[in-house]
């Protein structure tokens, strides 16, 4: 009787285990498909990074084009993020604006100042950083340079939108600024919407007289791990197969 009893449960389990034989060979089958997909599109995302990557550097080495060249290029929907780019006009330094940032673990600012063109245009040039004691104008007279000045430095596409809910929103009316909000910059100047060109310009590390503001504060921080990622994927999608292989020919036995 109970040989009988082993017997019938034994034909039960494998009943059970064949009738769950194609369930489990679909799952693993969907889930392979997802991670060859995933390491897959990682490979397409490596590519894209090193284009990207590529074309910066590219514009970023090139010769310095004019302000007219930087518009018509953004007229033909071209990138002009990075590209370097050689200005000259008058700054109206009553109007800087401040924006909040660090240098070599000092907290301070970095200093955005209209550049009025011949043409009347206006462009924000992030001339670059300042400590937090140097915040006030009055404290560098010595940088604050006028009459007319040519500036070189890389053309910076505007932000349409604040880059992360983490960062602070602008508090303009006290003139500081967590993100670069051009819009926000110019109306809190009274600069009109249409003498404004739409980017800013970070100058180079040319000195200042009195040192400050210090330019070339731009950092090109593009993060390429597409091909770890891709590495990893591609990785559980082989351990994948040797356990299913081996699961399977032990069930075979």
């Amino acid at each position: 009787m109970q040989d009988r009893a082993k017997s019938i449960v034994a034909e039960t389990e494998a009943r059970q285990g064949r009738r769950a034989g194609p369930a489990v060979y679909i799952l693993l089958g969907v889930v392979l498909v997802i991670l060859l997909g995933l390491g897959t599109w990682q490979v397409e995302r490596l590519q894209w990074k090193e284009g990207l990557i590529a074309s910066i550097e590219a514009r970023r080495t090139a010769p310095p084009i004019t302000i007219e060249e930087a518009i018509a290029r953004l007229g033909r929907g071209e990138p002009i993020d990075y590209t370097a780019i050689r200005v000259t006009g008058r700054f109206d330094h009553s109007k800087e604006r401040h924006f909040l940032a660090t240098r070599a673990g000092k907290p301070g600012y970095h200093v955005y100042t209209p550049l009025i063109l011949a043409d009347g245009g206006t462009v924000f040039v992030n001339r670059g950083f300042v400590p937090d004691n140097l915040k006030e104008p009055d404290t560098r007279l010595a940088g604050q340079v006028e009459g007319e000045v040519g500036i070189v430095g890389l053309a910076r596409e505007r932000l349409a939108e604040k880059p992360s809910m983490m960062v602070p929103e602008n508090e303009p009316q006290k003139n500081l600024f967590f993100w670069k909000d051009l819009d926000a910059m110019a109306s809190s100047t009274g600069i009109a919407a249409d003498v404004l060109l739409p980017f800013f310009i970070d100058a180079d590390a040319a000195p200042n007289p009195g040192g400050y503001p210090e330019g070339g504060v731009t950092q090109i921080d593009l993060p390429n791990n597409h091909l770890s990622y891709a590495a990893t994927w591609y990785g559980l999608a082989a351990v994948l197969v040797v356990v299913s292989f081996l699961a399977l020919r032990r069930r075979g036995k």
